[in-house]
C-alpha cells in the first residue's frame, strides 16, 4: 500500500534543496534551522497542497489533519495555544514560491488575535499600545488580503486617525487611538463583506492559508510571472511561523540586510532597519528607514550577531544573501534568507569576487550572469555637464539612465507607454499593485523607501532604473505633481531624468554617454581598466571564459563594411547573413533596379544586370576585406521586386497630375504598369527569394558572379575571403538544384577567367515549413542550412509580424497565450520542433552539413540555449547582440556539461 502523501513539513525537516516542494522561503527557513540559527519555530505547507487546492477548489483530504498535528506540536513547544485568552500564541502566514516574487503574493501577520486575546497579549507583554497596534495590523491585512476589502479604505481611516492626532507618524498614536482604529477597521470589514471579522483563531489560520493559495493566481502574481518567465504551474508553499515582534518598543525593530550591495556588488554593511516596527514596514516604504550600520549604535549585541550570521549565510550559500530579521526586546530572530536579487553590474562583479575568494569556480560564475544582464550593461549613461544641477537626491536603488515624462499612477504609465511615450513613474512609495506601471515605465522614482523597499527590489529584478527615498520631493499624486525642495513644481507630462547609479534627479532631458562596457567591446577601453569598480575587468573575465567554453560560433548579420567592422570588434566569427537587397538602396542603385524590372527583352535585362554587377562587386570587396579569414554568408536577393519601386499611391498621383497637365511622363507610366503587374495581395508569400532567381534570368547569376569576382580579386591581393552563397525561400529540392547548377556554372567561369581557385559553398535558408519537413531531400543539394527563424515563425504561425504585433500580441500576452512573443524567443514546441527535425534530417543525409541560424533569435538568450541543444554550429545576430550571444553560448555549454555529469 502506497504511503500517504505528506503535505506539511516542520522547519526542522526540510533543507534548501527542497525549493520545488517547500518553496524558496520554506526551504531556506529549514536550512537556517539546520544551521542552528535563531529561527522562530513553524511549519511549511507544500506547493503540492497548493496545486491540489487550485485544481479542485478544496484542500487535499489529509491537509487539515496534518496542520492540526503540526499546530499542536508548535503549541507544545511554545507552551501556549493559538489565540488563547491569557498568553496567546500568534503566527504569521506567508507565501513562498520556488522563485522569489517580492510582494506579489499575500502575507498575514498576527493570526490568533481577537477581542479576547488582545487583552492577554497586552498583559503578557506589559505593553498595551503594542497589543492594539498588532491587532489593527491583523484586521487591516486580513481584511485586504483574505476578505478582499479595498486596502485604501483602511489607509484612509489610518490617515484620518493620524490627522485627528495632528501627526504624520503611526508611532504617535496611543493605545486608545489604536483601539478605536481597530473598531473602525472591523466596521469597515462588516460594511464591505457583510460579515464580522472572524474571532476564532483556527478560522483565521485556515482562511489565511486559502488566501495565500489563491494569491498564486492573483493578477499581479500572474503579471510578474509573465515578466520574469516563471512557469504558472509551480504553485506556492505557505509558511506558518511563530510571531516575533519588532513593534514592542525602541529595543525592538525589523530590518532587511544584504551581505553585499545589491546595486554595485561592493562588500560591506548594506540594509535598512526600523525601530519599533513590524514585518512589512521596511519594504513598504511607509517610513524612511535607518541605514543598517546605525544598528551598531542602537543594539551592538544584535548587530554583532547579525554580522556573524550574514557571514555564515554568504559562505554557506556561496552568494549574495538577502536577509529579513526582527529584534524582539534585544533578541535577534531570522525570518528569511534567499539568494538576493541584484543589478546587472553587481551580478558580474559578485560572480568574479566569489571566484577570487575561492567560493565558486569560473563555470559557476558564468552560470550566475545572463545575457540579459550584459545587455543592460550596454545601455548608455548620463553625461551631466557643469550646468546640469540635480533637483533632488535619493537612494541609488537600481542603476541606469532613464528619461521620460512624469506620470503618477500605473494606469497612466501603461496608457502613455502604449502610445509610444517614455515615462517615469513617480510615487510616494510603490506597492505590488503598481507592477504594471513599473513594467511600462523607463524608470521609477519614489520619495520614500530605501534599497530594500518594494520599488527597489522589483526594479532590480526587472533591470529598471530606480531612485528611492528622494525625501526632498513632495509627491502629490492626487493633483498629479511633485514639488522640489526649492519650490519648483513638476506636473504630469513634464520630462525628468533619473540616475539610478548615484540617485540624482534632474529636470528635463540629460544627454547620455556610451556605456564603458560598450567602449570595452569597441576597443576604446582596455580589458584591465579599473572602470566603475572593476566592472569592465569582470565582464572581460567572464566573456573570455564563455568564449573558451562555448561550442556555438557567433556570427553577425551585417550588410556593409561598417557593420562588419563593428561586428568583428564585438567578437563576431564571420557574417551569417549579408542581405544583398540592402545594397540596392540609394537613388542611383534604385534606378538600375527599376531598369531591370522594366526590361521587356533580353538585351535590356542584360544591360541592367551588367550595370549592377560592378556595384555589387564593390560592396563584396569591402565586406570580404573587413571579414578577411572569416566566413561571409551572402543571401541572394530575397524581397519582392515591388519594394524597389515607388509607392503605388504616390506614383498614381504623380501620373494623374502629369496627365492633367497634358505632360505625361513615359517612364512613370511604365513604372505604374510594373507596380500594378507586380502587386500581390500578400507579397510575403509571393514572387520573392528563389522564385525571383528562377523567373528573372541572370539575376542570381549576376550576384554570384559579383561575389566570385570580388573573392578572386581579394585572393590575388593576398587576402583570405571565405564567401558562402545562400539561396532564400527554398521550398523544394528542385528549386535549389536549378539555382545551384547556375551558380556552379558562373563560379567555374570566374575561376577560369581569373585563374583563381574558388571554394565557395552553396546552401539555403530553411524558412518555410515545407523546407523544414523535406530537409533530408534538400540537404542533397546544400552544403549548409541557415534557419531563417523570422520567416519560419511567420509561416508556421500563419501571421505577418508587421501586422499582428500591434493588433493582438498585447492581448495574447495578457491572456497568457504567449509567455513571450514568438518573434523574441523561439517557439520551442512549434518552430523549434521544425528546426530540430530539419537539423536531424539534414545531417542524416549529409553528416558534414553546416547548420546555423540567422534570424534575430540568434541573439536571444533563451533561443541561444535551444540552438546549442539541437546541435547547430553557429548563431548569427545583429552586431550589438553579439556579446550577449557569446556569453549565452558559453552558459549553454556549461549547463549542458553540468546536466550530462548529473
Amino acid at each position: 500500500m502506497a504511503a500517504q502523501q505528506k503535505f506539511v513539513y516542520s522547519f526542522t525537516e526540510g533543507n534548501k534543496d527542497l525549493k520545488d516542494l517547500l518553496g524558496g522561503k520554506g526551504a531556506n527557513l529549514a536550512e537556517m534551522t539546520n544551521l542552528g540559527l535563531p529561527v522562530p519555530p513553524g511549519f511549511t505547507i507544500t506547493t503540492d497542497a497548493c496545486k491540489v487546492f487550485l485544481e479542485t477548489g478544496s484542500e487535499p483530504g489529509s491537509l487539515n489533519e496534518e496542520i492540526t498535528g503540526h499546530l499542536a506540536a508548535l503549541e507544545q513547544q511554545m507552551g501556549k495555544r493559538l489565540g488563547q485568552a491569557d498568553d496567546p500564541l500568534l503566527v504569521s502566514v506567508r507565501s513562498g514560491a520556488k522563485f522569489s516574487m517580492p510582494g506579489m503574493m499575500d502575507t498575514v501577520l498576527n493570526i490568533g488575535l481577537s477581542d479576547v486575546s488582545v487583552a492577554g497579549l497586552a498583559a503578557q507583554s506589559g505593553n498595551e499600545r503594542f497589543a492594539w497596534d498588532s491587532y489593527r495590523r491583523l484586521v487591516q491585512m486580513f481584511g485586504k488580503t483574505v476578505l478582499g476589502v479595498d486596502g485604501e479604505l483602511f489607509e484612509e481611516a489610518l490617515d484620518e486617525a493620524k490627522h485627528a492626532k495632528g501627526t504624520a507618524d503611526d508611532l504617535d498614536l496611543t493605545a486608545a487611538d489604536l483601539e478605536a482604529l481597530v473598531a473602525t477597521f472591523k466596521a469597515i470589514v462588516l460594511r464591505e463583506t457583510g460579515r464580522e471579522f472572524p474571532q476564532e483563531p483556527r478560522e483565521q489560520l485556515d482562511l489565511a492559508i486559502h488566501a495565500v493559495f489563491h494569491s498564486w493566481n492573483g493578477d499581479r502574481a500572474r503579471l510578474y510571472r509573465r515578466q520574469e518567465r516563471i512557469p504558472n504551474d509551480l504553485g506556492t508553499a505557505v509558511n506558518v511561523c511563530t510571531m516575533v515582534f519588532g513593534n514592542l518598543g525602541e529595543d525592538s525593530g525589523t530590518g532587511v540586510a544584504f551581505t553585499r550591495d545589491p546595486s554595485t556588488g561592493t562588500q560591506g554593511v548594506y540594509g535598512d532597519y526600523l525601530q519599533n516596527a513590524q514585518g512589512e514596514d521596511v519594504v513598504a516604504g511607509i517610513r524612511n528607514t535607518l541605514p543598517l550600520a546605525d544598528l551598531e549604535q542602537l543594539d551592538k549585541k544584535s548587530y554583532d550577531e547579525l554580522m556573524t550570521i550574514m557571514h555564515t549565510l554568504e559562505t554557506h550559500y556561496r552568494d549574495l544573501c538577502d536577509i529579513e530579521f526582527t529584534i524582539e526586546r534585544g533578541k535577534l530572530w531570522m525570518l528569511q534568507t534567499r539568494v538576493g536579487k541584484r543589478t546587472a553590474a553587481a551580478a558580474f562583479r559578485i560572480a568574479v569576487q566569489l571566484v577570487d575568494q575561492g567560493l565558486i569556480d569560473l563555470d559557476e560564475a558564468l552560470h550566475r550572469v545572463t545575457g540579459g544582464q550584459l545587455a543592460q550593461l550596454m545601455f548608455p549613461r548620463f553625461a551631466p555637464t557643469s550646468e546640469t544641477k540635480p533637483v533632488a537626491y535619493g537612494i541609488a536603488a537600481s542603476p541606469g539612465a532613464a528619461v521620460g515624462k512624469v506620470v503618477f499612477d500605473s494606469y497612466t504609465a501603461v496608457k502613455w507607454s502604449r502610445s509610444g511615450e517614455q515615462v517615469i513613474l513617480v510615487r510616494r512609495e510603490t506597492n505590488p499593485d503598481d507592477l504594471e506601471g513599473m513594467i511600462a515605465a523607463e524608470g521609477i522614482l519614489t520619495s520614500r523607501g530605501g534599497k530594500t523597499s518594494h520599488a527597489a527590489v522589483v526594479a532590480r529584478g526587472m533591470g529598471k532604473t530606480c531612485v528611492c527615498g528622494a525625501e526632498e520631493l513632495e509627491v502629490d499624486t492626487k493633483n498629479r505633481k511633485f514639488t522640489t525642495a526649492d519650490g519648483q513644481v513638476v506636473h504630469e507630462g513634464d520630462v525628468v531624468s533619473i540616475d539610478g547609479a548615484n540617485g540624482k534627479v534632474y529636470l528635463g532631458e540629460v544627454p547620455v554617454l556610451p556605456s564603458p562596457v560598450v567602449e570595452y567591446f569597441e576597443g576604446t577601453i582596455h580589458a584591465g581598466a579599473d572602470v566603475q569598480g572593476g566592472l569592465v575587468q569582470a565582464v572581460h573575465r567572464l566573456m573570455s571564459h564563455a568564449d573558451g567554453r562555448r561550442r556555438l560560433a557567433v556570427r553577425a548579420n551585417a550588410d556593409n563594411a561598417e557593420d562588419a567592422n563593428r561586428a568583428r570588434r564585438y567578437g563576431a566569427q564571420g557574417i551569417g547573413l549579408c542581405r544583398t537587397e540592402h545594397m540596392f538602396l540609394g537613388e542611383e542603385r534604385r534606378k538600375e533596379v527599376e531598369h531591370l524590372i522594366l526590361a521587356d527583352n533580353d538585351k535590356d535585362r542584360e544591360a541592367a544586370l551588367s550595370s549592377l554587377l560592378p556595384l555589387q562587386k564593390g560592396d563584396f570587396l569591402e565586406l570580404f576585406q573587413s571579414m578577411d579569414g572569416l566566413p561571409v554568408t551572402v543571401r541572394l536577393l530575397d524581397p519582392p521586386l515591388h519594394e524597389f519601386l515607388p509607392d503605388i499611391t504616390e506614383l498614381s498621383v504623380r501620373v494623374a497630375l502629369a496627365e492633367a497637365r497634358k505632360d505625361p511622363n513615359e517612364n512613370d507610366l511604365r513604372l505604374l504598369q510594373a507596380v500594378h503587374r507586380l502587386h500581390e495581395a500578400n507579397p510575403m508569400l509571393g514572387l520573392r527569394g528563389v522564385r525571383l532567381g528562377l523567373v528573372i534570368p541572370g539575376l542570381f547569376g549576376m550576384q554570384v558572379r559579383a561575389i566570385a569576382e570580388a573573392a578572386a580579386e581579394r585572393k590575388l591581393a593576398g587576402g583570405d575571403p571565405r564567401p558562402e552563397v545562400m539561396i532564400p525561400l527554398v521550398g523544394t529540392v528542385q528549386e535549389l538544384e536549378l539555382v545551384r547548377d547556375e551558380c556552379e556554372r558562373v563560379l567555374a567561369e570566374v575561376a577560369a577567367s581569373t585563374g583563381v581557385s574558388l571554394d565557395i559553398k552553396l546552401g539555403t535558408m530553411i524558412e518555410l515549413p515545407r523546407a523544414a519537413v523535406t530537409a533530408g531531400q534538400i540537404a542533397e543539394a546544400a552544403d549548409f542550412f541557415s534557419f531563417g527563424t523570422n520567416d519560419l515563425t511567420q509561416t508556421v504561425w500563419g501571421f505577418s509580424r508587421d501586422d499582428v504585433e500591434a493588433s493582438f500580441f498585447t492581448a495574447y500576452l495578457e491572456k497568457g497565450i504567449f509567455g513571450v512573443s514568438p518573434f523574441e524567443t523561439i517557439d520551442r514546441d512549434g518552430v523549434g520542433a521544425l528546426v530540430k527535425n530539419a537539423a536531424q534530417a539534414g545531417r542524416a543525409t549529409r553528416p558534414d552539413l553546416k547548420l546555423g541560424v540567422c534570424g534575430e533569435h540568434g541573439g536571444d538568450p533563451d533561443s541561444v540555449h535551444f540552438f546549442h541543444e539541437v546541435g547547430l554550429d553557429y548563431v548569427s545576430c545583429s552586431p550589438f547582440r553579439i556579446p550577449v550571444a557569446r556569453l549565452e553560448a558559453g552558459r549553454a555549454a556549461i549547463e549542458t556539461a553540468g546536466s550530462d555529469s548529473r
